[in-house]
């Protein structure tokens, strides 16, 4: 409930909780977490299932490990990816084509791929993440902090912060 809530009041497009309910692929990405999330550690293979049928319905990738805080909000969401060990707090909301992923892979003393250590962003409540955003490694983002579109992000940022991308030098106006 508190999901459709934060869609219905952080979309001025939304007419009603029906609406968000029915027609928002977000929300929907979002039913399909909180049930997968449920049985990941349990039936692991079902959980990915079920995930993987909601990234081919929404477009949409959460990874069912990934830790989501209520009235989490995905809007447009198309090319969204949340890795497994991200932790998201409350009330946050993030815009299309947004990942939240893993810097490197750390090697295992043979060579191969390290399972099973915390390598995704921590994201802390009321934080709005725009359009495009890449987080990448195990980072905090401050609670109520905003993230500007397009901005790529290896390092945490405190609280309250406004990260923006920088201007191009062909951007910048002339005198």
């Amino acid at each position: 409930d508190e999901d459709v809530l934060a869609a219905f009041e952080g979309d001025p497009a939304a007419h009603s909780v029906d609406e968000v309910l029915i027609c928002y692929p977000g929300l929907l990405a979002i039913i399909y977490h909180r049930l997968s999330h449920q049985l990941y550690k349990h039936v692991p293979l079902v959980s990915r299932i079920i995930s993987e049928l909601a990234h081919s319905a929404t477009g949409i990738d959460i990874h069912p490990g990934a830790q989501i805080g209520k009235g989490f909000f995905i809007d447009h969401g198309t090319g969204v990816v949340i890795g497994e060990t991200c932790i998201i707090g409350e009330r946050v909301r993030i815009y299309q084509a947004v990942t939240l992923g893993a810097k490197r892979f750390e090697l295992t003393d043979d060579g191969g791929l390290k399972k099973d250590y915390a390598r995704h962003p921590i994201v802390e409540d009321e934080v709005v993440i725009y359009a495009g955003a890449t987080i990448l490694g195990r980072i905090i983002i401050g609670k109520g902090s905003t993230i500007g579109g397009n901005v790529w992000l290896t390092h945490s940022v405190p609280p309250g912060s406004q990260i923006l991308q920088s201007p191009s030098e062909s951007c910048k106006k002339v005198p």
